[in-house]
């Protein structure tokens, strides 16, 4: 008699369609959260170094201009590569690029943290900025892939409460780095901080984040178009450099840049265009046809350049006027973060009903804030500037929660996954430009009048908040004209 193999008897019933779904969501949101770590960190660095400088300039002996380059350096070569970094995303792996991306910001912040002299800390700046701009369009590109529906309007709320609190925890977390670490070597603590975090999130992204689909799948959008890449990194560069270096270049020949990136932008559009035809493009020109694409840029544009340049010369009228320590300097902030961050979360989660409605509410708040930031300071300018400023701050902080994520979410919902990356890159690069544009026209107003033999920081500040305001209200004008398209069917 023949032995009959043994049969395996299943342990139970296969598992349901809603425990196979629920683990994929779980998943999703794990490999969210991965993304959103790694985002946070280059993000961080923008802000983060702020308040580190005058520790930097006494422990590496620093030139202003030094300095100036630990800053612009870092944005400069952000904005250069996210562009071509999406697009490399869409065209072979999101996956394989975020990696590369995540796996250089942790080397380039190792290296900054052991810079010995000037030269170093500027060229392992410029390395870091580099690595964040390969990373940071992937996360809104997987974003894309992974959600859908109001799922992905939660998502894309999430990433809206971490580039808000990005902006406002980093004077935080830099001042108290530095008040543990010492006033001589503490700066080093705020690049050394970023490599448990790189370590950790390496092994995870790799087994958390989706493959790329077969070859196949993406047939078409292989190209790399290289022309495009030099015409708008070019374009991008010589709009970028004038305002980064506004403190430091002080010639008027910096201005033809301008014109010159005009030129050069105009052209990267007419050879877009020309490309596309039967290849594809850097950045596709028909994104800016789809209503809300266009408008979510512009909005961004405008609104990044007023809301990034408050904490610029807020921390320097605290650190600088009235003699804070940097870590009071990040307590004060601290109120915009944490309405920045529950509000971020909530408008994920209203922007499929209310829609650019609730982004014209928060630029409303902001503005509300900011306004009574400034009457704040004007009845109280002294020591207790941190108090009197905190609830103006907190309500400006949740006006912007309810714009970042919700304008993100309008912005890429209609863009197809096969250009996620590289429509996340254009963004990514408005928010850069504007940034840099406004904490240089701010920054000049606010300078004009903190600097001389009796500088009047109080005074400075109101200035420098009312035309952070003025371009606040810019942006409610994108928002208002959106709404009222919207409306008339446009």
């Amino acid at each position: 008699m023949t032995a009959q193999p043994s049969r395996r008897i299943p342990d139970g019933p296969p598992p349901s369609a809603s425990a196979v779904s629920g683990r994929a969501a779980a998943r999703r949101w794990r490999a969210l959260a991965v993304c959103l770590v790694a985002g946070f960190m280059t993000l961080l660095d923008v802000s983060i170094v702020n308040v580190a400088l005058p520790t930097v300039r006494a422990g590496l002996h620093m030139s202003d201009s030094g300095l100036q380059w630990v800053l612009s350096g870092y944005a400069l070569a952000f904005g250069l590569v996210l562009v071509p970094a999406g697009r490399l995303g869409d065209a072979r792996s999101r996956r394989a690029v975020f990696l590369t991306g995540l796996a250089l910001f942790t080397l380039a912040s190792a290296l900054a943290g052991a810079a010995r002299n000037q030269d170093w800390l500027v060229l392992a700046r410029l390395f870091q900025g580099a690595a964040g701009g390969v990373l940071v369009p992937q996360v809104s590109g997987f974003i894309q892939v992974l959600f859908q529906g109001a799922e992905r309007g939660r998502a894309f709320g999430a990433l809206g409460a971490t580039v808000g609190l990005s902006t406002a925890v980093g004077p935080l977390l830099g001042g108290l780095l530095i008040h543990l670490f010492g006033p001589h070597d503490g700066w080093r603590w705020v690049f050394y901080v970023n490599l448990p975090i790189g370590v950790a999130a390496l092994p995870l992204a790799y087994r958390l984040l989706p493959a790329p689909p077969p070859a196949t799948a993406r047939a078409g959008h292989r190209d790399f178009d290289p022309v495009g890449m030099l015409l708008l990194g070019s374009g991008t560069v010589a709009v970028l450099l004038p305002f980064v270096q506004e403190q430091q270049w002080h010639s008027a020949v910096r201005w033809l840049l301008l014109p010159l990136a005009a030129v050069l932008l105009v052209a990267f559009v007419g050879w877009e265009r020309y490309y596309a035809r039967g290849r594809e493009p850097l950045v596709s020109m028909e994104l800016f046809a789809v209503r809300p694409y266009a408008a979510g840029v512009t909005l961004s544009l405008v609104y990044f350049a007023g809301f990034t340049a408050i904490f610029f010369i807020f921390t320097l009228y605290l650190q600088t006027g009235l003699h804070y320590s940097a870590l009071a300097a990040g307590v004060a902030v601290t109120p915009f973060a944490l309405g920045s961050a529950v509000a971020a979360a909530v408008g994920g989660r209203l922007v499929g009903r209310l829609g650019r409605r609730l982004v014209l509410a928060g630029l409303l708040l902001v503005l509300l804030g900011l306004l009574t930031s400034a009457l704040a300071v004007q009845q109280w300018p002294g020591q207790s500037v941190a108090w009197a400023t905190a609830l103006p701050l907190l309500v400006a902080g949740v006006g912007s929660g309810l714009v970042i994520s919700p304008n993100q979410t309008l912005t890429l919902q209609q863009v197809p996954v096969a250009r996620a990356g590289s429509a996340g890159g254009v963004l990514q690069t408005a928010q850069r430009v504007g940034s840099a544009v406004g904490i240089a026209v701010v920054g000049s107003v606010f300078f004009a009048h903190a600097q001389g033999p009796r500088p009047d920081w109080a005074w400075a500040f109101q200035l420098g908040v009312a035309v952070a305001a003025g371009l606040v209200l810019a942006a409610l004008l994108v928002a208002v004209a959106d709404v009222a398209a919207g409306w008339h069917g446009g």
